[in-house]
Order: structure tokens, then C-alpha cells, then sequence
């Protein structure tokens, strides 16, 4: 069983629709730390990283909104994981939008470089999130973090703790993407990255494209992160995000992914991203991510 650190990080300064700061209130409401602890895991909850609101200052450039309080807050975030790891903990990021993942992925990347060791990823999401300030039509920082983990984009973003790529190319695999921005389409296909698109999982099945998906992120690493969008799901099941698109994974194809990634004993963090309660339909996004979380961390049929 594992020591567990929940860091609850309220950003929504990454996308424009409000709402997906309140998402880890809304999953510790719908009983995180029990089902955790059922589990027989031992959960210690680290509370909430102050955030600042839009409301507290301008937006600043609008190639990356915001980018100078993202930043400070993924240093932060970025932080408070390497000091889970250094702790014994197993980090549990609740979101947030996904721009909260460049932190994320910069704590457990430097605290396994420090011992000579690479780390994977697994973004298991609707989008590639693998823009930049010169190719986002939007300039919202949430559609970049992935990017910015790969080492494209600000230094800000992409030197935490003084060094960039966080990750590999050829040990990241994207799950379930089906909404890319044009110029976007063209950085994922000559990223490195192994994307598996909904046209795979309809083709191959998830337990296919979860076995490869794996393996990549496995292959001379110490094991990997995943960091899971609910928009990944079908907004049907999960209407309670903050960018939903038609057409996503089902509820048992997102259980099979994340049991199938319990199964390999490899996952060094977990976060849990873009719940929006205020779109919600009584919360019912938020139990569907503690039910994926619990399939992620141990949690069988039998």
C-alpha cells in the first residue's frame, strides 16, 4: 500500500471558462480520501496551493495569459511534489486545468534526474496540450503544458529547477486525443511523442493501445506519470469539464486504461484535471475521477 500526498492546486488562470479552480473541492467531496483509504492506502492531504484570481491582475501578454502566475505556481507545485517524493510520498495532483501538470511533471522529473534516472508519461486526454505562445490560436496556457514538460515554449514554463526537456519524447504516449488545433496537428506528429488517437482505440481497443502505450512509457525509465483529463471521457458520462468534446472514451475503457496501469506497479504520480463543477450534473464528474483514481491506485473487481 502506498503513503499517498493530495496537493489540491485551484488554476484556472490556464483556460477562460471559469469554474475548474473549484475541482478539487468538488473530488474531495465526493469522498477522495476515504475511497483512497478503503483502499488500505494511508492518505495525508496536503491541502490547496494558493492560486491568484484573473480578477487580481491583467492577463499580460496574449500569446500566454497569464503566463507569469502560471509559472509561479507550477514552480511552487513543482516543489511541493519533489518534497512528497523526497518524503516517501506518492504525489496525487488534483487540477485545475492542465496547465497545472508542468509542475507536476518538473517535481517527479528533477527528483528522479537527481538519482540518475529518466521518468515517462501517459496524458490521457482530448487534446495534445502541445502548443506554444507562437502556435496557439488562443493563447490560453492549458493547451501548452505537455509542450512545455517536452522543453518547447517559455523558459519560464520550461526550466523549472534549471533544466528542460522534463521529459523524453520517445517515453510519452498520448491516450484518446481527438481535438487539435491546426498547427498543433503538425508539432504531434514530429514531436516523438506515440499519440493514440480515438480512431485507435475504436480500431485496436484500449487494452491494445494501453499494452503499447505502456511500454513506452516504461522502456529505461524508472516508471511514469499520468496525468488524466476527465474531457478524455465522453462528455455524456463526464459533462462537468472545462473544454468537453463529443466522441471520448467510455466509463469501463477509462477504468481498463488506469487498472491496466495499477497492474504495472510503475506510476510515480497521479493527477486528476479540468473538473468543472459548475457545468456539473451533481457532481457526477467528480465521482467518475475518484472512481478512476481508485482504478488507478489499486482498486479491482475482485
Amino acid at each position: 500500500m502506498l503513503k499517498i500526498k493530495i496537493l489540491g492546486v485551484p488554476l484556472d488562470l490556464g483556460q477562460e471558462r471559469r469554474g475548474v479552480d473549484m475541482g478539487p473541492l468538488a473530488v474531495r467531496a465526493a469522498g477522495l480520501n476515504h475511497t483512497l483509504e478503503s483502499l488500505g492506502h494511508q492518505v495525508e492531504d496536503g491541502g490547496n496551493i494558493p492560486v491568484r484570481l484573473p480578477e487580481q491582475q491583467h492577463f499580460g501578454d496574449q500569446h500566454a495569459k497569464y503566463l507569469k502566475e502560471i509559472a509561479a505556481t507550477s514552480q511552487e507545485v513543482a516543489q511541493r511534489i519533489y518534497e512528497a517524493l523526497e518524503a516517501g510520498y506518492f504525489p496525487l495532483v488534483l487540477g485545475g486545468d492542465h496547465s497545472v501538470a508542468i509542475g507536476t511533471q518538473a517535481g517527479v522529473s528533477k527528483f528522479y534526474r537527481d538519482r540518475g534516472q529518466e521518468v515517462g508519461c501517459l496524458w490521457i486526454d482530448a487534446h495534445a496540450d502541445m502548443n506554444t505562445p507562437e502556435t496557439s490560436p488562443s493563447g490560453n496556457v492549458h493547451g501548452m503544458p505537455f509542450a512545455a514538460s517536452l522543453g518547447h515554449g517559455p523558459d519560464s514554463l520550461t526550466r523549472i529547477f534549471d533544466f528542460a526537456p522534463k521529459l523524453r519524447p520517445e517515453n510519452c504516449a498520448i491516450i484518446g486525443i481527438r481535438d487539435l488545433d491546426a498547427q498543433e496537428r503538425q508539432v504531434v506528429r514530429g514531436s516523438g511523442v506515440t499519440p493514440f488517437t480515438m480512431r485507435e482505440i475504436d480500431e485496436l481497443g484500449m487494452r491494445i493501445v494501453m499494452e503499447r502505450a505502456l511500454k513506452i512509457a516504461s522502456k529505461g525509465t524508472a516508471g511514469f506519470v499520468v496525468s488524466f483529463d476527465m474531457d478524455v471521457v465522453d462528455p455524456g458520462e463526464a459533462p462537468g469539464v472545462g473544454t468537453p468534446v463529443r466522441g471520448g472514451i467510455t466509463f469501463r475503457e477509462a477504468h481498463l486504461a488506469l487498472e491496466m496501469v495499477a497492474d504495472t506497479g510503475k506510476m510515480l504520480a497521479f493527477e486528476l484535471v479540468e473538473i468543472n463543477p459548475i457545468i456539473d450534473v451533481m457532481n457526477k464528474t467528480a465521482v467518475l475521477g475518484v472512481g478512476f483514481t481508485a482504478s488507478a491506485l489499486g482498486k479491482r473487481i475482485l
